[in-house]
């Protein structure tokens, strides 16, 4: 049975582990879904809270939570589910995207 865009961002999203971060067009790559950033953001709002898949690890490709009115204070609780999880996060957002970038090609079998 093949699985709808917002299971396989799901799926690829649980992968990420705790305290390493990816972007929204670096999930959308990893499932065949190239240049689809966006959607995969749209596929993570749609995620009941709370939730088991860790979406707060996946942030925008400048290293920003992307922080904004319509996420209805979701940045907020990504921030500090971040900082609990030992990233660094300043007040504007900012996060060490290099030094905490996921790399499943370089783990062995993630």
């Amino acid at each position: 049975m093949e699985r709808s865009f917002d299971q396989r961002v799901w799926l690829m999203v649980s992968r990420i582990p705790s305290g390493q971060l990816a972007t929204y067009g670096q999930i959308a790559d990893l499932i065949g879904a190239y240049g689809c950033a966006r959607q995969v953001g749209w596929a993570l709002r749609r995620l009941s809270l709370p939730s088991n898949v860790p979406w707060h690890r996946v942030v925008n490709a400048q290293g920003r939570i992307s922080m904004s009115l319509s996420r209805e204070g979701s940045d907020w609780i990504q921030r500090e589910m971040l900082l609990a999880e030992g990233v660094p996060v300043d007040e504007e957002g900012r996060l060490p995207l290099k030094e905490r970038l996921w790399r499943p090609d370089a783990m062995s079998g993630s």
